[in-house]
This record gives C-alpha cells, sequence and structure tokens, in this order.
C-alpha cells in the first residue's frame, strides 16, 4: 500500500474536505481511507499503485483550490500485537 498526502491551500470548512475528497475519488478509483483536514491544510488516502500526481494537481485546480505538494511513501497497516 501507497500513503499519497497532499497538501491543499483553499480549504476553509468542512465542505471543502468534503469536495476534496470526492475529487481525489474520481481521480483516483482505487483510493482507499480518503481524508482532508482543512485546518492542517492537507488530504491522504491509500493506493494500491502510485497516483499520477500531475492527474491529482490538475483534478484539485479544477475545483479552485490549490495543490501545493504531493508527497507519496510506502504504508504499512500498524496492528495492536506487532513487534
Amino acid at each position: 500500500m501507497i500513503k499519497t498526502t497532499l497538501k491543499i491551500d483553499g480549504m476553509m470548512c468542512s465542505m471543502c474536505e468534503a469536495h476534496i475528497c470526492e475529487v481525489i475519488r474520481k481521480a483516483v478509483p482505487g483510493a482507499k481511507k480518503v481524508s482532508a483536514s482543512h485546518t492542517k491544510g492537507e488530504a491522504s488516502f491509500l493506493s494500491e499503485e502510485p497516483a499520477d500526481e500531475s492527474a491529482l494537481k490538475n483534478a484539485v485546480a479544477a475545483t479552485g483550490y490549490s495543490c501545493l505538494a504531493v508527497d507519496a511513501a510506502p504504508y504499512e497497516k500498524k496492528g495492536w500485537f506487532r513487534r
């Protein structure tokens, strides 16, 4: 799994968060655990394959927000009994 985090400028409320989450789900059909925070100014999601950064930036820009950065890193689920 890959965790992708986007730095987004322009989100002001929970409705903005919902718009960003919807944009991510449309741009990355296999996206899981999509979330956004207007207070942190970021959104994140999990996917099996790396997402197309330029497509994400363009999709976010088309909604009127600015995607300042995209960061992708391997993600491992942390369980209760991991050592």
